[in-house]
């Protein structure tokens, strides 16, 4: 895997792309820019959510692009983060490689040269921060895993002693690891917040064979990818995985937010452990702060 800092040259920056370490030449002037919203007028919009733009490419295909906007739970703030869009897809781009050994995705390609020719006139917004992807039919839940008790989680746990059905040991204290990472679903809201749900519900929802299915192979990602950004000085708190189904393919995590930091409860410190909420990424709650100000717009 490549790694290592920014190379900057006089005129361009040049760095290392994952996950196959291809070199991304961008001017200064792509760099320095913000996108807020993209604007394909002979392209299909399929979606717009808090961060992504998706456009329908025939019945098959769809194309994500991750922008520059900030959400904050139920809004949009007005302002971007610059490159944004860029990391978020690069960060993805690593994780479906990384982990494609236990599911198979729906990555087609990432390299804006492969796209349709009706697609590369908009090159300068697409670079770094897209892919071409193939449709899949989703499954109407969120697959969330914890490997410490934080978040919602501990709400629950204090209230009943269970998180979404599961009975705990006493005397659990906030953020402490769990003995093993559990399985939480959640349902899967198309505005505000997901609601906490039991295994048993979830099997209502998708049928106790897909259900088991989606349980089974969330936790095997987690683990997986636990053991690796703990190796490196993160710990991941919790995660949510999305996942559909293609013809071709049984299972495969179709959204582009698989495994991303905006979507991980990560502790602010180093990774020996995890110690009170103070430690919760402290981004999340400035821009939490900003959201009940109603500095933002509604998404």
């Amino acid at each position: 895997m490549c790694s290592g800092p920014l190379t900057k040259f006089s005129e361009q920056l040049e760095y290392a792309t994952l996950p196959d370490c291809k070199l991304l030449i961008m001017s200064p002037d792509l760099l320095d820019s913000v996108l807020l919203q993209t604007d394909f007028p002979d392209l299909q919009l399929h979606a717009s959510g808090k961060v992504r733009d998706v456009y329908r490419l025939g019945d098959e295909q769809l194309l994500f692009i991750a922008t520059d906007r900030i959400s904050a739970f139920d809004y949009v703030l007005g302002t971007g983060i610059p490159h944004k869009g860029r990391v978020l897809t690069q960060i993805s781009l690593f994780w479906f490689d990384f982990l494609s050994d236990i599911v198979p995705n729906h990555v087609i390609t990432a390299e804006v040269e492969q796209y349709p020719q009706a697609v590369r006139k908009y090159t300068d917004q697409l670079l770094g921060r897209s892919m071409l992807v193939q449709r899949a039919q989703m499954f109407p839940v969120e697959c969330v895993v914890r490997g410490y008790i934080s978040g919602s989680a501990w709400k629950e746990y204090e209230t009943t002693g269970k998180v979404c059905g599961i009975k705990l040991p006493a005397g659990l204290r906030e953020s402490e690891a769990f003995p093993e990472p559990i399985f939480t679903p959640a349902t899967k809201a198309v505005s505000g917040h997901d609601e906490n749900i039991s295994f048993e519900q979830m099997v209502k929802i998708v049928g106790s064979e897909d259900a088991a299915q989606l349980r089974d192979i969330t936790l095997k990602i987690y683990k997986k990818a636990a053991t690796y950004a703990r190796q490196r000085g993160i710990i991941i708190a919790d995660t949510k995985f999305e996942f559909g189904r293609i013809i071709w393919r049984k299972f495969v995590g179709t959204s582009c937010r698989r495994r991303q930091p905006f979507l991980s409860r990560l502790p602010a410190g180093p990774a020996r452990s995890m110690s009170r909420r103070s430690r919760s990424l402290r981004g999340a709650r400035w821009m939490f702060n900003l959201a009940g100000a109603n500095r933002g717009r509604r998404a």
